[in-house]
């Protein structure tokens, strides 16, 4: 992929309000798609979120009410709610220590300055009083992260904060698990009468928004 190409793909995606229902990713690309969420960068590499993928129908039916009744929920052909962690304990950094010391095939206690560190910042320090807050924005981040790679494969998505957070974490099971919803997102294919599939793109220009100091 070139340049212009990555342009190309970012000017095609819109936040598509229909989709066709007949339409469902295949396999192989949704896949991609997934692990593109386990690629995505977050801070310390906690990863404090989870990504719950709806695949029932009638979970997705009961979702609908509280999502400003948007038919992206129940129309797209995957349906994924972003959760974020609700407070972040040593246990958490403990275990993303032990990953990083499998994965990287070194001694845990190599790690102990990088534990402190993590969990004088986002367990005990500032960053701890808002784990809830700044875990969604890792969430977000992820968002964009599949935003962005859907595009590429020229896949639909509509991004969701029209919804009942309270009622979706009751839906889903969510409440005392230490997860809440964040945003949600919707994928899968544009239906041809989505009048905003062909509406120009509303932006300010470049020198507006980037600034070279």
């Amino acid at each position: 992929m070139n340049a212009q190409q990555l342009l190309t793909g970012l000017q095609w995606r819109y936040a598509t309000k229909i989709f066709d229902a007949s339409k469902k990713i295949p396999a192989d690309v949704w896949s991609a798609l997934e692990k593109t969420l386990v690629l995505t960068p977050t801070s310390f590499g906690m990863q404090p979120y989870r990504f719950l993928v709806i695949d029932s129908p009638a979970v997705r039916e009961q979702l609908l009410p509280h999502s400003w009744k948007q038919n992206q929920v129940v129309d797209a052909s995957h349906f994924v709610v972003f959760t974020g962690r609700t407070e972040l304990t040593e246990a958490d950094v403990d275990k993303f220590i032990k990953r990083s010391s499998e994965i990287r095939k070194v001694p845990e206690a190599s790690l102990d300055g990088y534990r402190n560190m993590i969990v004088g910042d986002v367990v005990n320090g500032a960053r701890g009083k808002v784990a809830r807050e700044w875990a969604a924005r890792q969430a977000y981040i992820a968002l964009g992260n599949l935003m962005t790679a859907a595009a590429m494969l020229r896949i639909d998505a509509c991004p969701m904060e029209g919804l009942d957070a309270t009622e979706y974490d009751r839906i889903l099971g969510l409440q005392g698990t230490g997860y809440a919803t964040v945003v949600a997102l919707a994928l899968g294919y544009r239906a041809k009468n989505d009048k905003y599939a062909t509406l120009p793109k509303v932006r300010y220009e470049l020198a507006d928004l980037v600034r070279h100091i």
